[in-house]
């Protein structure tokens, strides 16, 4: 794989709380070592709808933390645009999906800080540690939220 392609990677978070008290079963298998995600249609009634497989560059399943999906996802591109090259973290899917958890999860505890929070963490811990390199930067940063096809 050439790190400087757009890649498409996936998260699957897990069932939550109103999902679990309606006794609802989790419809989708992942395999990431191999990128791939299986889709079950529990209502099929041939065989040959029962699945769809897809495969992605890379995939986050319902187990994975938010620092991993930083790790994965966004450090090379954040340590790419330190080094001055524009780079872009675009989330897409439905509502109730994840994308806000995912990008910017919450403030507390740490370790459920979304890419938002990670990638300026890591972007002015990098700005810090080289001050005494006598170098300027500029930092300029966008986050656009389409809602109910409202920006």
């Amino acid at each position: 794989r050439n790190d400087e392609c757009v890649q498409v990677i996936v998260r699957c978070r897990p069932l939550f709380g109103k999902e679990l008290a309606e006794g609802r079963q989790r419809i989708v298998e992942m395999d990431t070592s191999r990128g791939e995600v299986v889709l079950k249609n529990p209502k099929a009634s041939h065989p040959s709808e029962a699945e769809r497989k897809f495969t992605f560059d890379r995939i986050f399943d319902w187990n994975c933390t938010q620092r991993e999906v930083y790790d994965g996802a966004a450090a090379r591109i954040v340590d790419a645009a330190i080094e001055g090259y524009n780079g872009t973290v675009f989330c897409y899917g439905q509502t109730g999906t994840g994308k806000t958890h995912t990008m910017e999860g919450k403030d507390e505890p740490e370790n459920e800080r979304g890419l938002i929070p990670n990638t300026f963490e890591t972007v002015f811990g990098d700005i810090d540690a080289l001050e005494s390199a006598n170098k300027n930067f500029l930092v300029r940063a966008s986050f656009l939220e389409i809602y109910n096809e409202e920006v």
